[in-house]
């Protein structure tokens, strides 16, 4: 069977707009609810967590909805961290987490995610399985078996708990001045407080959500103000989370990004001499810079990549023992700690070796030397479908056969968004921009 609901992250769209309805959101949870409630003999419960989207309050309800009718148990946790869903399913016995979140997305897009028993995002055959439900429909429970709902209020607080623990026992964060951006988004409580309770000197942006603005101009995927606000106020990092805070980007004293790439190679390294790196190796995504492979290659660590997606960084780790993997993004996922990626985790992680190490933030934060590397976004309607044609294809074909040997070429349509990816890396960064050009001018021709 086809996957028309599920991407990469769960299903995620446009607010009010198929998939992202009310009405479907109904559907999803009483399909999910069916699929999750086997045994009817016991009772069943749910977990929901959602970022700061205005949408989120109707995704809840009708979520909500669905999953009572099937005689599931609904425990709401209110904004929190996409991580903190997975935590609070294990550590509350539930049988299913659910976070409603489009993640990096404006804020007028909304998605669903889906944890199982284990903490862990749910497995493409297992999604494949609750799309059949939706279309078919699923039989609702008897009367005296409709599930109940429960607000949870201390949620966030187990989570900040949870978190500090990951950090070194006796070390404190004394006298670091950290900006944290927060992205308007799930954790514009949490990660202030957690950095605020270890000892630092907090300076918060992106920390005023109105339901409109969130990833607004802030976060990861824009760390400019941030940025900025480090260099004027003399800090000694910042930190820029995404909307749900799965993920991090840093900036050093200076003001420079530091990547996925480099924090997950800072990460490798260290843990390879402490010798806690399980399986030698680091697991990312085929987007990982080159740059990144030959850093770790020439420590004798190895680099497993996968399709893009945390959710296939998870499966390549579980399945291959490993217990550090990621995204360039800034996905980073220590199994060690938690079972999604986690950005306030990664980033204090860093803050650790920071402390320990005694050097800044520009020295921890530059591991290698990336290849040039070019990422450009075309952005495509409903039914298109460009990289089908055969002019596209050739072009994409004959920009291979000139970077043979000098580079890569990465194609791929995103599993969030309604967008065709084009990335390349190349040393010759005159080709580097001609043969990204290249494959856009194609695309763009077709649609």
């Amino acid at each position: 069977m086809t996957r028309e609901l599920f991407g990469t992250d769960g299903v995620r769209g446009t607010a009010n707009t198929y998939p992202m309805t009310a009405e479907m959101a109904l559907k999803i949870g009483a399909a999910v609810g069916r699929f999750f409630r086997k045994d009817k003999s016991v009772a069943h419960r749910v977990v929901i967590g959602k970022d700061t989207r205005l949408s989120g309050y109707m995704f809840e309800s009708a979520l909500t909805a669905g999953l009572t009718s099937t005689g599931m148990n609904v425990l709401l946790l209110g904004p929190i961290p996409t991580p903190a869903v997975g935590l609070l399913t294990t550590s509350m016995r539930a049988d299913l987490g659910v976070m409603i979140s489009a993640s990096h997305n404006p804020a007028v897009d909304n998605g669903i995610k889906f944890f199982g028993p284990d903490g862990f995002k749910l497995s493409d055959e297992a999604e494949m399985e609750i799309e059949s439900l939706v279309k078919s429909g699923v039989e609702p429970a008897q009367s005296r078996n409709i599930g109940r709902a429960k607000r949870i209020d201390d949620g966030r607080f187990r989570y900040i708990e949870r978190v500090k623990s990951t950090f070194p026992n006796g070390m404190r964060l004394d006298g670091i001045k950290i900006v944290v951006d927060c992205a308007n988004g799930a954790a514009y409580k949490a990660a202030p407080e957690v950095l605020w309770e270890l000892g630092a000197e907090v300076i918060g942006i992106g920390v005023s959500p109105n339901g409109f603005n969130i990833n607004h101009d802030c976060g990861s995927t824009k760390p400019r103000i941030a940025a900025e606000t480090v260099v004027a106020h003399g800090a000694d990092l910042g930190i820029c989370l995404d909307g749900d805070a799965d993920r991090v980007v840093l900036i050093d004293e200076t003001g420079a990004v530091a990547d996925g790439d480099q924090i997950m190679g800072l990460f490798a390294s260290r843990w390879a001499v402490e010798g806690r790196l399980a399986g030698n190796a680091l697991v990312a995504t085929v987007m990982s810079n080159l740059g990144l492979e030959r850093y770790l290659e020439g420590q004798g660590i190895g680099l497993q990549r996968t399709g893009v997606g945390d959710r296939y960084v998870v499966e390549r780790m579980r399945s291959g023992g490993f217990n550090l993997g990621g995204e360039q993004s800034g996905h980073i996922v220590m199994t060690d700690y938690a079972t999604t990626g986690d950005g306030l985790m990664a980033a204090l992680q860093f803050l650790a070796e920071l402390v320990r190490s005694g050097k800044r933030a520009s020295e921890l934060a530059s591991s290698f030397e990336p290849v040039p590397q070019l990422l450009k976004n075309v952005r495509f309607e409903a039914g298109q479908t460009p990289l089908d044609s055969a002019s596209v294809q050739a072009e994409i074909a004959r920009v291979e056969a000139d970077l043979k040997g000098r580079g890569r070429l990465l194609i791929r349509k995103s599993g969030t968004e309604p967008l065709v990816r084009v990335m390349a890396e190349c040393e010759d960064e005159g080709l580097l921009n001609q043969s990204v050009d290249a494959v856009i001018a194609a695309v763009e021709a077709v649609l």
